[in-house]
């Protein structure tokens, strides 16, 4: 899959419903020994920064359940803790 295919979806969190961003407004942390996906992690949306809310949100690529045409359906609780 090329960058801008995976750049156009949105993560959805299977946990929750919630629509967590778009991985095209993410950054991924890759592992420079095999250029494997370690981890997307996501900026806060607006919203949040808009009441003081400025972490980002780390998704560990094991959280990562389905890449599909449009979405990427990852699981994590409230605490960013990766679920099955």
């Amino acid at each position: 899959m090329r960058l801008s295919e995976f750049a156009d979806k949105r993560i959805i969190n299977l946990y929750d419903g919630e629509i967590m961003g778009s991985a095209g407004d993410s950054d991924l942390l890759i592992d420079p020994a095999d250029g494997r996906i370690v981890e997307i992690v996501l900026q806060p949306p607006a919203r949040l920064v808009n009441r003081g809310e400025k972490r980002s949100i780390s998704i560990p690529w094991e959280a990562v359940k389905k890449v599909g045409p449009e979405i990427i359906v990852v699981d994590i609780d409230n605490n960013g803790l990766s679920h099955r």
